[in-house]
């Protein structure tokens, strides 16, 4: 697995990460101090907050998820999706996380589907399990008639022109099962 360096500040505290009872966080609420994001996750007041905000939101209250497809692309800059929910990838016999007030699509993965391919980033100080690009692709023809065809056509495309690895590629595929789908796209690529 992959490590980015870690951030300095950290941004995003859930209530038992602050060490005070009820009366401390509705004084800090109060006095906007730290700002309410979604059930169980607040926002120091004055953090800067980046672009990638929202899947550090996602993997405080997940950190068992791993951010893929439309979201895993775009952190990645494969393509140009925007993504307006942050997918994340779940064990299939996994309970769905409750997120309200975070806008989430979930995808269930098994085996070495949702274990193979999964780099660790640090985002706002918050430790994010991100898809790589390779797996992403692969992940996106697997998903494809839920996101579409030409989303996945798109980022194979950016994927090549960024001169990134084939192999890396052809071994997601293979842990993706989609080995003879992604084949015809390519060659006519190549």
């Amino acid at each position: 697995m992959r490590r980015t360096p870690p951030a300095k500040a950290v941004t995003l505290l859930r209530a038992r990460d602050l060490h005070a009872g009820r009366r401390e966080l509705a004084k800090q609420l109060k006095s906007r101090a730290l700002v309410h994001r979604a059930r169980g996750l607040y926002l120091v007041a004055e953090a800067p907050v980046t672009e990638h905000h929202s899947l550090a939101e996602v993997a405080m209250l997940a950190p068992h998820a791993t951010v893929c497809l439309l979201s895993a692309l775009r952190f990645h800059g494969l393509g140009t999706q925007l993504p307006s929910e942050v997918w994340i990838a779940i064990r299939v016999k996994a309970w769905r996380p409750r997120l309200t007030g975070l806008p989430v699509q979930v995808v269930y993965m098994s085996g070495p589907a949702l274990t193979t391919g999964v780099e660790i980033h640090e985002i706002e100080g918050v430790t994010v399990r991100i898809t790589s690009p390779a797996k992403t692709i692969a992940d996106t023809f697997k998903f494809r008639n839920r996101i579409g065809l030409d989303v996945a056509l798109e980022a194979l495309r950016e994927y090549r022109r960024q001169r990134r690895s084939l192999e890396d590629l052809r071994e997601a595929a293979r842990v993706c099962r989609v080995e003879r789908v992604m084949r015809p796209y390519l060659e006519a690529i190549l």
